[in-house]
């Protein structure tokens, strides 16, 4: 129970994180959208690359620092597990909780079906996760997580 808790606390921040990023225009938040959607929205004045440059460099920090330093504490200190089997397991599970939370809710419900994630003028450019970006974040999901699961297990053996 405890690591569907701090999964969901995972999820909290990434929709906060997109929440805000969205909040003054999906079009001033082009980061998670395609190089084509982004040069549009460029084109049209919505965004700069220096916009697009910083928000990349703010987007690794928010979505991935948490990874790295939130789930080891989380796994280590709040669940006291310090095998490395046990500290892969558990750090696996809880950042699989925020991918399924990104794949299923962010990107197949909130970017496909609803209009919070439209940009004006760019509707000929849709869907804004086209079929081979699905998969490769599925593939991020499933293969980039594990590998991050097991970097954090691997450091925290070493130190717990």
């Amino acid at each position: 129970m405890l690591i569907i808790m701090e999964g969901i606390v995972l999820c909290f921040i990434l929709l906060l994180f997109c929440v805000i990023g969205i909040a003054n225009g999906p079009e001033k938040f082009t980061i998670f959208y395609e190089k084509d959607v982004q040069n549009k929205a460029i084109e049209l004045g919505y965004t700069t690359k220096k916009q697009i440059q910083t928000q990349t460099i703010v987007s690794i920090l928010v979505l991935y620092l948490p990874c790295f330093v939130l789930v080891p504490f989380m796994v280590c200190y709040i669940n006291g597990a310090t095998q490395f089997g046990d500290i892969f397991f558990q750090s696996l599970l809880i950042m699989y909780i925020m991918g399924l939370f990104d794949r299923f809710f962010i990107d197949w419900y909130w970017v496909e079906h609803t209009k919070a994630w439209d940009i004006p003028n760019t509707e000929e450019l849709k869907p804004y996760i086209p079929t081979k970006m699905k998969i490769v974040k599925w593939l991020g999901t499933i293969v980039g997580f594990a590998v991050i699961a097991l970097i954090i297990a691997w450091v925290m053996n070493s130190i717990v």
